[in-house]
């Protein structure tokens, strides 16, 4: 018999049940949701040592997957009463992990892994009917992952070859990398990356163009403090390493059937998601007005403000505003101040869709002013990825 949580999931409709299911998960995660490190840590130790060869799966440092694995689990028990929100984002997951799936044969070690350091956490709180509804929602999961992979018809990865690698400064590159065949993705989209400095970790990263024939990726890497990858993807990468790339994930993507004008909010090397939306908006007709801010601390950290001012000079239907925080070198033409003081300067811009773009403290900063502003939240669009 399917469980009510499934059936609501994949019909998008609520169902009684299946919000109970999800209220009694909810109520029991935030017993233990201060404390995903020492959730993840359980995980990992408990899946190696019940499956030792899973281990070869991941990096030898655990924990940037640590990371990852809370996250996703505190965005999945977020939103299991929101299966329309759900559902595209365990479709993303379960086509990313199709590399893991070797771990579905293992379904009961996984839920042990995963449910008994909750479990513990819990203590007395963790009832039978705690356990069916914490059960019937990773069996639900569960399903919604494999069904999603099976979906998936295209390759796991694609192998491509840095053809580019060019210092803009000490802690930031471009890097050109082709593909034997085209990456499907769509224009302000995120790939996994895997680069052979540091195997087994994967980086998110934008490509700065959209999807091009010839199977050229551009991105735009900034090393930062820590990041193993990006440190090495800005100092150490070589022409000819492969490269291995996952599938595309993300959902900052501009609707042209929207009657709403755009605006875009891009900080640091936010800006290569936005150079390919912008891009990808340049061909064809019927371009919704787009209204760009760019930022960063100096004129220096707008390192890409020259082609996007080419576009905006193109395209009459585009604005591209600079914003910096210190203009010491006296260059002018920008507007001053954070890019959250400066957007909110003109408004809340309700009647805009709007994309944000950068660091996840940008992205925090920006999107936080904004609802104070009075911008309507279900407007704003930005994929929370992690720094490195």
């Amino acid at each position: 018999m399917t469980e009510p949580l499934l059936i609501s999931l994949r019909s998008g409709e609520r169902d009684g049940a299946a919000d109970e299911t999800a209220a009694t998960v909810q109520s029991t995660f935030t017993l233990v949701a201060h404390q995903p490190d020492e959730l993840a840590r359980h995980f990992f130790a408990t899946l190696f040592g019940g499956l030792p060869r899973a281990r070869e799966l991941f990096p030898v440092n655990l924990e940037e997957q640590r990371g990852h694995l809370a996250r996703a689990l505190m965005r999945i028990v977020q939103t299991l009463d929101r299966p329309d929100e759900l559902r595209p984002t365990l479709e993303q997951l379960g086509r990313e992990h199709r590399r893991f799936a070797v771990l579905a044969q293992h379904g009961d070690l996984v839920e042990k892994a995963l449910l008994g350091p909750i479990a513990a956490a819990a203590g007395p709180a963790w009832t039978p009917v705690v356990e069916k509804s914490w059960k019937d929602a990773f069996a639900t999961v569960t399903t919604a992952l494999l069904e999603a992979a099976r979906a998936e018809r295209g390759p796991t990865t694609w192998v491509g070859r840095v053809v580019e690698h060019r210092r803009l400064g000490w802690d930031l590159a471009v890097v050109g990398v082709r593909t034997d065949e085209p990456v499907p993705y769509r224009a302000g989209q995120f790939l996994s990356v895997e680069i052979p400095q540091r195997p087994r970790l994967w980086r998110s990263l934008s490509p700065a163009n959209a999807p091009s024939p010839d199977g050229l990726l551009e991105f735009h890497v900034r090393a930062v403090p820590g990041g193993w990858v990006s440190g090495a993807m800005v100092a150490h990468s070589r022409i000819g390493d492969p490269w291995r790339i996952g599938p595309a994930r993300g959902q900052m993507l501009v609707d042209r059937h929207s009657a709403r004008d755009v605006l875009m909010v891009a900080g640091g090397t936010g800006a290569a998601p936005v150079r390919a939306l912008l891009e990808e908006l340049s061909t064809g007709d019927g371009q919704p007005r787009v209204q760009v801010f760019v930022g960063g601390r100096t004129w220096d950290d707008l390192y890409d403000i020259t082609t996007l001012r080419r576009l905006a000079y193109a395209a009459s239907w585009l604005d591209v505003i600079p914003v910096v925080q210190s203009d010491d070198d006296g260059l002018g033409g920008a507007e001053r101040g954070t890019l959250a003081e400066v957007v909110t300067r003109y408004g809340a811009w309700a009647d805009h869709d709007i994309i944000v773009c950068g660091s996840p403290a940008m992205i925090r900063a920006t999107v936080s002013r904004m609802l104070v502003a009075g911008t309507p939240l279900d407007r704003i669009t930005y994929d929370p990825f992690t720094d490195d």
